[in-house]
């Protein structure tokens, strides 16, 4: 498993909107077979701040999902919201296996 994080800081003027893209994007990756999970979430003390957590069966899935036409929709929905370049940091999953997800 693959689990990406991607961090992303929105202007303040975004935030509901930033949010309701980001929940629409997550709502429609959840259907594809490569992806075991993805949730937004959003700081606690800085509501401008959230976090992309994306779990993913292999690499391949990845580049997969930014193939569809709602990341697509997303990707170009949200560029002008950034209050900087959104990162992605990578992680290899170790525990749990892949166990039922």
């Amino acid at each position: 498993m693959l689990v990406v994080h991607v961090h992303v800081h929105v202007k303040p003027e975004f935030v509901e909107t930033f949010m309701a893209a980001a929940v629409e994007n997550a709502r429609n990756s959840v259907q594809e077979p490569g992806i075991a999970r993805f949730d937004v979430i959003q700081h606690n003390d800085d509501p401008t701040r959230f976090v992309l957590v994306e779990v993913y069966r292999t690499v391949e899935d990845t580049v997969r999902h930014k193939e569809t036409a709602h990341y697509a929709t997303w990707r170009d929905t949200v560029a002008e919201m950034m209050a900087e370049p959104r990162q992605a940091v990578k992680f290899t999953n170790i525990f749990p296996a892949d166990e039922g997800w």
